[in-house]
Formats: C-alpha cells, structure tokens, sequence
C-alpha cells in the first residue's frame, strides 16, 4: 500500500474535520455512532473504511487530541469475535456498547496449568437445559474487577483431543459464584486478577460459534490480542510511544553522550519499523483477512521495543531515576516510572516472546516442529539421548 497519507484538502480529512467541528468534545458513543471508533467495520457500528480512509481518520483525531474510548479487550478482541461468529442478537446486544466503551470487557483465557499452552485448560461447562454450568480458575485477567462481561474458553468436550471440544462463551461478570481476586504488581498497581468460576451459570444463548468450535474461535481473538498489543503507546498501546520520548530529549536541546545518542536512533528505527509493520497488520484486517504470523513478528519487535523504551527514559533521569517523583528531563515522573516497573509483563503477557517465536519459525520460516518423530521425543531430549 501507500504509505504517504492523502493531501490536507482530501475530502475524506475534510469530512473528519467538519464532524469534530461540530463535535469538539465528543464521547465514547458519539465516536462509536458517528463510525470513529472502528472505522474499518461493517455499518452500522463502522463506515466500511479501506486502509488509507482510516489512517486519516486517526491522524484527525491524533491531531484534534481525540481519544477514542479505552476498552481495549472489548474493542480489540472480544469485538471482533463477535462480529466474525456471533448471532446478530449477539451484536445488536454488545457490539455498540463494546465500541462505545460503555461496558468494559475482559478476557477468561489463561490458567494456572494452561497459560501458553491454552490448549491444555481445564476449566468445565456443562449443559443443563437452556444454561452451562461452569467451573474452573481463571489467571491473568486484566480488568475483570472493571468488567461488565468476559470472553470464555471452557472444555465442552472432556474427552475430545485437546484442541477440540472446546468453546467460546460470551461470561457476565457479576453472575453468581464468580468470584474475582486482585493481582497486585510490583508497580503498586492492580491491573491482574485471578478469577474463580463456581457452578456459575451461563446462558445457552451466550454461546458464541459452535459448539465445541471453541479453538477455533480462540485463536482469532489471540490473533487480534497480538495485533492489538502491539499497537500504539509502548505499554501494549497505552502510554507513551518511542517519540514522546525523543520529544523530551529534544526539548532539553538533546543528549551528548554518544552511546545514549545511539539508543536513541535506534529507538527512533525500531519505531519507524513497527509503524510500516502495522499498516501491512491493518491492512489485512480491513481486506477480512484474519491477522497471520506477521501479528506474532510484530508483537516481538513492539515487546522488547516497549521495555528498550522504558529502559532509556529511566537511564535519561539519571541517579533520579530511584525516585518516583524524577521522570527523564522533566517527563511524567509517575507514569515512567509505573511504565518501567511494568514493562518485564510485556514479553510475557499475550503469548512469550518465546511462544511467538515458535510461531514465526513454523508458519513463515517452514520449520518442523521441535519433535523427533521416529523417537517421539523433543529435540533436546533426542540431544540429551545422544550425548549421555
């Protein structure tokens, strides 16, 4: 695609210009009706945008200083599952106040025994008439003490391998015997919780696809988890970006030591690499094209970039930098901070870096798999074999 954004008298800017105008404070819904929100989705919840029509879009809000509404798990990934293999009762319900932000969501994936490997789950549904029943443990749920509904994988299927007999369920977080326990983080913070699901009741309606098509499902939400991660501020699309931070060092009249001046470029590369990344990611999503491995190759870089980014600006504060209250050359002490102490999540959350790897080694280097076939063992078990 092109990567040069359309003249300033394009009538599509144009359009934009003269919405905000009339709108100069808008909310969460009026961006969401008026298609802002998701300008790449279908009406009525979007304007069926192509690639270059929603770049302008968000470089009108950026500069109009219009965020869009924060619910990043809902908007991201929950929104998109629904609108790819929900029933349309299931959209007309959740899709607007998704967009809108009006109802928080978050994400019931991972467990204590199943975090990368999810496949491996154990919690349970169980058909009782019109409801499951669900019970199980929960782990890493960002925002669920916030959230109005989750996305649910349950084993359906007990005895089915275990990639199959799973599904995807639509979880009312205040339903009776949810139980929701805070994470607190090294940053002081509390964005983690565990959850724990006793005989909680679901409706049969809030199954979403298939059942036992769960999988299938799940790994269209983890596609758009690894898009949406990696996306804009360097605390997976929240905070800062590499560029506030070279804005900074630019206003301080920029830095004299060579090697910080070298980090610093090379911040400003990476930067520029992720970007053209996420233009190809973006549009592949707007042509219906479910995110690929690129969303893997993009969540490593934009990972580790993240904490690159966090690591510079403590160095930048210099011996301040063991306050909370320094930030580097006069930036937003508390947030540079939390962001530091935060960032080791990254390469962690929404799938390893290691995980990803494997990925990118199998779907776009061809890899084998890491099994001897003829021996049934792993490679480093056939090493240990052969050496000892």
């Amino acid at each position: 695609m092109d990567f040069e954004l359309p003249p300033e008298d394009d009538p599509r800017r144009l359009e934009v210009r003269d919405w905000l105008a009339a709108h100069p404070s808008p909310g969460g819904r009026d961006l969401a009706e008026a298609g802002y929100v998701v300008p790449h989705w279908p009406r009525p919840w979007g304007l069926d945008a192509d690639p270059i029509h929603q770049l302008i879009i968000d470089d009108e809000l950026r500069r109009a200083r219009v965020s869009r509404p924060d619910n990043q798990i809902g908007i991201g990934w929950a929104g998109p599952t629904i609108l790819a293999a929900g029933t349309e009762e299931q959209k007309d319900r959740h899709l607007m106040p998704i967009i809108s932000g009006e109802e928080i969501w978050c994400q019931l994936f991972s467990e204590p025994g199943a975090g990368s490997d999810l496949a491996s789950l154990g919690t349970r549904a169980e058909r009782d008439g019109d409801e499951w029943i669900v019970n199980g443990q929960k782990i890493w749920t960002s925002l669920a003490h916030r959230s109005r509904f989750g996305i649910l994988i349950a084993r359906t299927e007990p005895d089915a391998p275990k990639h199959r007999g799973i599904s995807y369920f639509i979880c009312p977080m205040d339903a009776p015997g949810v139980e929701i326990r805070p994470i607190i983080e090294m940053t002081g913070g509390h964005t983690f919780n565990e959850v724990f699901l006793t005989d909680v009741r679901i409706p049969a309606a809030n199954l979403v696809g298939e059942v036992n098509d769960g999988w299938r499902l799940a790994k269209v939400t983890l596609s758009n988890e690894r898009v949406s991660l990696s996306a804009g501020g360097a605390l997976w699309g929240l905070g800062p970006d590499a560029e506030d931070l070279l804005d900074l060092v630019r206003g301080a009249g920029g830095v004299q030591d060579p090697v910080m001046r070298q980090r610093l470029v090379e911040l400003h590369v990476q930067s520029e690499i992720l970007r053209l990344i996420r233009l190809r990611t973006v549009t592949a999503a707007i042509k219906g094209q479910e995110p690929g491995p690129e969303a893997s190759i993009r969540k490593i870089l934009a990972d580790e970039h993240g904490q690159h980014i966090m690591a510079a600006a403590k160095d930048l504060a210099g011996v301040g930098a063991m306050l909370t209250d320094v930030g580097p050359l006069g930036g937003d002490a508390s947030f540079w901070h939390f962001g530091f102490l935060f960032a080791p999540a990254l390469t962690v959350g929404g799938g390893t870096g290691d995980v990803q790897r494997n990925i990118v080694a199998e779907r776009v280097l061809g890899l084998p798999h890491d099994i001897d076939v003829e021996e049934g063992h792993t490679w480093a078990e056939s090493r240990r074999r052969s050496s000892g």
